[in-house]
């Protein structure tokens, strides 16, 4: 039943996306992104930019975002093209201290046509500049672990992703990003997810988040400067 509900939601996320001619799926935040711009900023927020791994992390876990100043902009089967073009409004214009960008796994399934390493590196590195540019910290997560994928079954994603994860790793020590390292703390002997920590070997559980909390929460507290 899970595994239908993730399928479900995420063809009903494509399907209300092209009705509105919405590709990007910018209305998607566009009432919340309003309430926040007439709040003060908090100086220690936090946006995490990302797909529905993301999307669907606060709600499985909601304490971690309530208990920091921490905001979440995940959009289920989202590629980082189109991440890219909601990044001014979902990240820059919220002001935050830092962004957490993590994506790639829908590209490597080709949500959004066929992707190279190149296109996507691209596109997560030209985030990664615009965050930059604007005086936000960047910190670059890694894709989590797949050897399959529920919604393209003749997939075989895992060698890709250990590329672009080497490739994400290389580029974040290069330009001085924290990087964090999530698929060494999830991923099994076959370059999936550990069955104790995922459903369907995509998407994280409870267990699987709260892995991914005690990984992310520490490089957090560092960037920002905090004991």
């Amino acid at each position: 039943m899970f595994k239908q509900a993730i399928v479900f939601g995420y063809l009903a996320l494509v399907c209300s996306a092209a009705s509105a001619q919405d590709w990007a799926y910018l209305k998607r935040y566009q009432r919340q992104n309003d309430s926040l711009s007439s709040l003060p900023v908090p100086r220690d927020r936090v946006v995490f930019m990302g797909n529905s791994i993301t999307d669907f992390w606060i709600n499985r876990s909601p304490q971690f975002f309530a208990d920091h100043h921490y905001v979440d902009r995940g959009i289920s089967g989202q590629t980082s093209p189109q991440m890219l073009l909601r990044f001014t409004q979902d990240v820059v214009d919220l002001q935050p201290q830092a962004v957490v960008i993590e994506c790639g796994t829908n590209d490597i399934a080709g949500n959004t046509g066929p992707s190279t390493l190149k296109m996507i590196t691209d596109n997560i590195s030209a985030m990664a500049e615009i965050a930059k540019a604007h005086n936000i910290l960047v910190i670059i997560g890694s894709v989590l672990p797949a050897s399959r994928f529920i919604w393209k079954p003749d997939a075989q994603p895992a060698t890709r992703i250990d590329s672009l994860n080497k490739w994400l790793r290389g580029y974040a020590a290069e330009k001085h990003f924290a990087y964090v390292d999530y698929y060494s703390a999830l991923v099994d002997g076959e370059g999936g997810m550990k069955k104790e920590y995922s459903a369907d070997g995509v998407h994280p559980n409870d267990a699987g988040y709260k892995v991914m909390e005690a990984v992310v929460q520490p490089v957090i507290m560092k960037v920002l400067g905090k004991p």
